[in-house]
């Protein structure tokens, strides 16, 4: 009799979900591996339509304190279908057989961990049992004993690494008719931009978007404060094409404020020196014609991407900064990097300047969900770098200066 109701009493706890106090992390901040398509992952319903057992569900956690770790997933499996799992943490791998409770999410406990250091740790749950036999949907991790106080783990949907930038003081009175920036990418998964040249009214850069396609992306943006649609934009509030680059495509953007778009698709390789370039030409007391060139590296010539006639402008460049962006969060645990090096800006009256301090920050996304965003320095270049879940972090406003090169891009030929 005292067995039966101690086992009553397991199994009572195990539909009643997780002890008061311990940590549940969502299974809409999981990512897949090695296909991000493997499953499907929504905030509605979590990791759902895992069927197949070479895909991983992982999750990224920095634990603060060592110790013991008790880890169990909550999911939803059909009435009375088992499913077979393993969890790995620290090291340590355990199996169970879960039991489906139908449309009620049942708890399953894998035991404990011990984890024997501070640290990010990665919690890897896989499916054991045949191609095609559904894993069950994961609603969320669970984890708690003394290595869950204190946890940090990004509890939101949006699993982007944070977004991160260098910002290039210039005394305010400075007319910058041009800058110029030499960008390497170092780490670069796909739905990566590293943007180069950006400043108040527009962005130069290149980016990863798959496995066969990267580009050159110059982007210019209209007046106004409309964010999304720009069919809501007034004419005289649009930014007008003036002039592009052969095989460029000129287009619209929206839903990051409104403006022309243009992009060249071009194989630009990891490790090699891309230069960058953007002009500024007030054209009259209210429009200035932004232009962004880019050195082919095959044809060994500049090149224009467009130009873009700006409205309610007149002036100059100014609040110039470059980035680097993971704007697809399905891969937001992998590492991006980027060096940036070389910075110059040309003033109204022909001088050049070089930019030797930058200024580093972060989005939002950086400021309490994803700690692993860093600039430094690196062979005498700047660096960016975001995602990996890497120990430590850059603190916001943080200066570093770079070793001066003291020599000026001149001699650059320009296309007509």
């Amino acid at each position: 009799m005292r067995k039966k109701s101690y086992l009553l009493v397991i199994v009572l706890a195990v539909l009643a979900g997780p002890a008061v106090g311990a940590m549940r992390v969502p299974g809409y901040t999981a990512y897949l591996e090695p296909d991000m398509r493997g499953a499907r992952v929504s905030e509605r319903s979590g990791v759902t339509r895992w069927t197949d057992p070479a895909v991983k569900v992982l999750w990224f956690g920095q634990i603060k304190t060592p110790g013991t770790l008790d880890g169990a997933v909550t999911m939803r499996l059909g009435q009375g279908a088992t499913s077979k799992l393993r969890l790995t943490v620290a090291g340590r791998s355990r199996e169970v057989t879960a039991t489906g409770g139908g449309e009620e999410p049942v708890t399953v406990p894998f035991g404990s961990f011990e984890v024997a250091e501070a640290g990010y740790q990665r919690f890897t749950l896989e499916s054991l049992n045949a191609p095609g036999e559904p894993a069950g949907d994961i609603e969320a991790l669970v984890l708690d004993g003394p290595a869950a106080h204190e946890a940090h783990f990004n509890l939101k949907s949006r699993r982007n690494a944070a977004s991160v930038h260098l910002v290039y003081p210039v005394e305010k009175d400075v007319k910058v008719a041009a800058f110029y920036c030499e960008m390497i990418g170092v780490a670069e998964p796909i739905w990566t931009y590293y943007m180069a040249c950006g400043w108040h009214r527009g962005y130069f850069g290149m980016q990863v978007n798959s496995p066969t396609e990267r580009r050159i992306i110059f982007s210019v943006w209209d007046s106004g404060d409309e964010a999304i649609d720009r069919d809501k934009v007034a004419d005289e509030n649009r930014v007008t094409l003036m002039g592009k680059g052969e095989g460029v495509y000129a287009g619209d953007f929206g839903n990051e404020g409104t403006g022309g778009h243009s992009h060249l698709k071009y194989m630009w390789k990891t490790g090699e020196r891309q230069r960058f370039l953007v002009t500024a030409e007030p054209t009259d007391e209210t429009h200035t014609v932004y232009s962004g060139y880019w050195f082919h590296p095959d044809n060994k010539r500049w090149m224009l991407i467009s130009s873009w006639r700006a409205p309610k402008e007149g002036g100059y460049m100014r609040g110039l900064y470059s980035f680097s962006e993971n704007f697809g969060g399905a891969n937001g645990h992998l590492l991006r990097k980027a060096r940036y090096g070389n910075q110059w800006i040309r003033t109204a009256e022909g001088r050049w300047i070089e930019l030797t301090t930058a200024r580093f920050s972060h989005d939002p996304t950086g400021k309490a969900d994803r700690h692993d965003r860093f600039m430094g320095l690196e062979d005498g270049w700047f660096f960016l770098s975001h995602g990996g879940f890497v120990p430590g972090f850059t603190a916001y406003g943080e200066s570093f200066t770079r070793p001066a090169a003291a020599n000026p891009p001149t001699g650059i030929v320009l296309p007509d």
